[in-house]
């Protein structure tokens, strides 16, 4: 099958071909690394991480950037207030991304650029949109002229009279509608040596200038946070299309996590900070509930839906070891064709999970009786397609953990082995020997329900 995916910029599912046979390039906005990630911060990662493993598992060499804004107006102003050095802070938070993207199953990307690393390449830049008249230097800013660029707000849908581009104040703007390339130096802030002046990058600029040095003037997929649509990726188009460079063919853009409605975002105060989060689950099950939901839709936040989704991890996780606990080493096999069809449907995430978890229907029937070969056969195929999503329960990843993730994982080997037992009590109408199973099992504190797919079980005292 062909994957298809939605881009942004025609607005329509298109087929994917890369420029380059066998080789598929990526850029991923990363983080301004300001403050501590919230799992608002990390979907993109988690999405766009799904991405690049089905491109991987498509047979494809994948070159995969996600950049690092570690110069910004926020991370200086946050610094100043923390009375910290600029750089001091970004790094800082730059290993607080690194480690919630490792925590939560990330792969490392090819390459993470930090814009200050690439100031050489954004002077470049500008000379060339100064030379092809796009861009004009006054009081040693440098500015994008957006009225040189008839297509200008294609992506976005944005009219020229409606442009708002909500960027700090500099002087010497030729139009209000006009974005910043380059800042000129203010007293007491970090700045570099350009021909128009010391200063610094401007937010668009640095992301053009990392990813055609990286990935070439022309690579296939651009991704990001719809947030990032206007301005930040409108005017990386503007001025990478301005410089002459075909740019991203393929733009995709993932939804928003939100709470009440409402993205999540520090300004609204009701951030939820992965340290926290990962102390109500484990990292692979906020891996898996961050991305159960299809990347282009909002995924609404609340205890419940963790929780929920924390549990139907746990239904693929007990299937899987069951398996291993009868049958040995359960190697990975091959997606399922319907996961795959799913997949290839601009990565349609939920009809995928579906799959899996009909599979995990299938394989406890088949355990429940007695056919180890065909639930091996299944373990087989579910650990290959939770893999691709980043969730494969015998992942050594995954194995790498506390002991309290440890304790959990022998204690579901002790409780399943008992749920066995109750559930062929049951299917022998022996009413008396499960109802002691139950009965033991409470008395130590573990809830078990019983739902379609089998029972459940979860520790009373635990939170989400």
């Amino acid at each position: 099958m062909t994957l298809r995916l939605y881009d942004s910029a025609t607005r329509e599912v298109r087929d994917f071909v890369p420029l380059r046979p066998g080789t598929a390039s990526v850029y991923l906005c990363g983080a301004t690394v300001q403050g501590v990630p919230h799992i608002g911060h990390v979907r993109s990662g988690i999405a766009f991480d799904v991405l690049r493993r089905w491109l991987g598992y498509r047979g494809l060499d994948v070159l995969f950037v996600r950049n690092v804004t570690d110069i910004d107006d926020k991370i200086l102003r946050k610094a100043q207030e923390a009375g910290r050095p600029w750089w001091e802070w970004a790094a800082t938070h730059e290993r607080e991304f690194t480690r919630a993207y490792d925590a939560l199953g990330v792969l490392p990307p090819s390459a993470e650029p930090r814009a200050t690393g690439f100031v050489t390449q954004m002077v470049t830049y500008m000379e060339r949109l100064i030379e092809r008249g796009h861009a004009y230097a006054s009081d040693g800013n440098v500015y994008f002229d957006v009225a040189s660029l008839p297509e200008y707000g294609a992506l976005s849908g944005h009219k020229l009279e409606d442009v708002h581009q909500g960027e700090s104040a500099g002087t010497g703007k030729r139009n209000p509608v006009d974005f910043t390339l380059w800042k000129a130096a203010k007293p007491g802030e970090p700045s570099w040596p350009t021909p128009w002046g010391d200063g610094r990058p401007g937010w668009h600029l640095e992301c053009s200038a990392m990813a055609t040095s990286l990935l070439g003037a022309e690579f296939d997929i651009h991704c990001g946070g719809m947030d990032l649509i206007f301005p930040h990726h409108e005017n990386e188009i503007a001025q990478s299309h301005g410089a002459g460079d075909g740019f991203a063919q393929y733009w995709l853009h993932n939804g928003w996590v939100t709470m009440s409605g409402e993205k999540m975002s520090k300004s609204l105060g009701n951030v939820v900070a992965i340290p926290a989060m990962l102390q109500k689950v484990r990292p692979v099950e906020l891996r898996y509930y961050l991305g159960s939901a299809h990347y282009r839709s909002m995924l609404e936040y609340s205890d419940e839906a963790l929780s929920e989704a924390a549990t139907g991890y746990r239904r693929i996780e007990s299937f899987v070891h069951r398996v291993v606990e009868r049958a040995g080493e359960v190697p990975v096999g091959e997606v399922s064709d319907e996961f795959a069809g799913a997949l290839d449907d601009d990565l349609g995430v939920p009809a995928a999970l579906a799959v899996v978890h009909n599979a995990v229907r299938e394989g406890n029937t088949a355990l429940e009786s007695g056919d180890g070969a065909r639930a091996r056969e299944i373990a087989s195929q579910v650990r290959a397609m939770a893999g691709v999503l980043g969730t494969d329960p015998l992942d050594p990843h995954w194995a790498d953990v506390s002991g309290d993730d440890d304790a959990h994982g022998a204690l579901d080997v002790l409780i399943q082995a008992e749920l066995v037992r109750r559930a062929q009590a049951r299917a022998e109408k022996d009413w008396a020997t499960a109802d002691q199973v139950r009965d033991r099992l409470v008395e130590a504190g573990i809830e078990v329900t019983d739902t379609p797919d089998g029972a459940r079980w979860a520790l009373k005292s635990k939170e989400h």
